[in-house]
């Protein structure tokens, strides 16, 4: 193992939602870089938290609900990664919750001393949508109460494949790909190994990275592509259908909202050439396809 020059190198990186998909990536991959983490999870019972101690990881207690268990956690660490816990209700997404929930997160940061703090939201598009409101609230509270910040903004995560598909939308189900965007149109996605990339970079080199906003992404097929691809790598028979419109408002008003917003052509912006510059190693949908992903396609499929 490599360790990677970094500033504070004895004093761990708090990262939330460490069990999750974006948390869990991070966590992984500071450790690989010999970074000291400690994992802010809810119930240090649950299964998943004994991958993450079994890694290397310091186990912590902390909810963003219960404020007064955040400064232990965030005692003598170096920097955070934090996610914003979003929240749905029977009206769509909880926006307040949200973002008092984020702000939690960033006080007892700034009240702890912590300097740096990466946190990531979602990639912007065209046209905003519900689901970005409260992200985009506390990215201005973040920069205006963290000295050292930066906003990662990733895509649809390439992970997404591997959903089981049983609303509907996303995943693969009886060899089909369903979801709402338009099917010979450019779709960006992201490896969640590279959101965990950019933020490793972020900590290296907080004076670099500080003040940054970064829209993450790092393919761009055609969802028709996409599956082709999916399809070439797996060697099982895959192929992309769009929902109609009829479908989508079946399913809830934001995915109704969301398709809408896609055919009048609101699209995301990540400049993933700018990207590579940065991080040279930023993974295709065929690398991601190559390294893990076909496989546990393959896997759903003998499994499903």
């Amino acid at each position: 193992m490599t360790t990677e020059t970094r500033p504070n190198p004895d004093s761990p990186i708090l990262v939330t939602g460490a069990t999750g998909k974006q948390g869990g990536a991070t966590a992984r991959r500071l450790l690989a870089g010999g970074w000291p983490v400690r994992a802010l999870v809810r119930d240090l019972t649950a299964p998943a938290t004994a991958e993450l101690a079994a890694a290397g990881a310091q186990l912590v207690r902390g909810d963003f609900d219960d404020p007064a268990s955040l400064p232990p956690a965030l005692d003598g660490a170096a920097a955070v990664f934090g996610i914003p816990p979003l929240t749905f209700g029977p009206a769509g997404p909880e926006t307040a919750l949200e973002v008092a929930r984020g702000r939690v997160l960033i006080d007892a940061a700034a009240a702890a001393g912590i300097q740096q703090v990466v946190f990531s939201t979602v990639a912007s598009a065209a046209a905003a949508s519900r689901g970005s409101e409260g992200k985009v609230l506390i990215e201005e509270y973040l920069r205006d109460h963290i000295a050292l910040p930066t906003v990662l903004r990733p895509v649809r995560f390439m992970t997404n494949y591997l959903g089981a598909g049983v609303t509907g939308i996303d995943g693969i189900s009886h060899g089909v790909h369903r979801h709402i965007f338009p099917p010979h149109e450019p779709m960006q996605i992201i490896a969640l190994e590279d959101i965990a990339e950019f933020a490793a970079l972020a900590f290296a080199d907080p004076a670099r990275f500080a003040g940054r906003t970064l829209e993450l992404a790092g393919d761009e097929p055609t969802p028709v592509e996409a599956a082709a691809t999916i399809a070439e790598a797996t060697g099982l028979p895959i192929r992309y259908e769009q929902l109609t419109d009829g479908e989508a408002a079946a399913l809830s008003p934001e995915i109704a909202e969301t398709r809408k917003r896609w055919q009048a052509g609101g699209r995301w912006q990540a400049d993933i050439e700018a990207l590579r510059v940065i991080h040279p190693g930023l993974r295709t949908l065929g690398d991601w396809l190559t390294a893990s992903g076909a496989a546990a396609i393959r896997g759903r499929f003998a499994t499903s």
